[in-house]
Order: structure tokens, then C-alpha cells, then sequence
């Protein structure tokens, strides 16, 4: 069995009318240091980066640059590994 392609969307410096209409201000807020860790997403998440840069390489797939005033989707069930290059705050949604 193939395994299913996953897609990292990454919106890049959305406008702030788009970013109202999703209620990004009023999603929850994450933040990490510099730092490397593996993560597996379970349900979708949609986040926008309020300040850092990271790498997110997808477990078998290419690595894809992230960072300040990005509306970035990760798709459910992706597992990969987060670079923090510089320390993230981030805006996020879960579903």
C-alpha cells in the first residue's frame, strides 16, 4: 500500500481581513525555544506565526520553511520533525 501524500499549505503574509475571518487572534497561542523534535499531527491543524523560523521536514518527504506571518495547514495523520531555528509564537487551531 502507497503511502498517502501529505501537503504542507503555507499562505504566505495573509492579509489581516483573511486572518479576521478565520478568528486567527482568537485561536490559543504556542510557544518553543530553538529546538528539534518529531511530531505526528492527529487532527489538521491551522496555525499563523506571530514571530520565529522553522523547518518542518515530512517523514519521507522534503524539508518546508516556515516562519513569521505565515497561515501554514498541516494535514492529520503526518508525522516529521520540527527544526526551530528561532524561537516560535504562534496562533493555533486544531480540526
Amino acid at each position: 500500500m502507497k503511502p498517502v501524500a501529505v501537503e504542507i499549505r503555507i499562505e504566505r503574509q495573509p492579509n489581516k481581513e483573511t486572518l479576521e475571518q478565520l478568528g486567527v487572534f482568537r485561536w490559543p497561542t504556542w510557544s518553543k525555544e530553538i529546538s528539534e523534535f518529531p511530531w505526528t499531527y492527529a487532527d489538521q491543524e491551522t496555525c499563523y506565526f506571530l514571530e520565529g523560523e522553522v523547518i518542518v521536514t515530512p517523514d519521507g518527504g522534503s524539508p518546508v520553511q516556515m516562519g513569521k506571518g505565515d497561515l501554514v495547514t498541516f494535514p492529520a495523520g503526518m508525522s516529521c520533525t520540527w527544526k526551530i531555528l528561532k524561537d516560535v509564537r504562534k496562533h493555533y487551531r486544531f480540526g
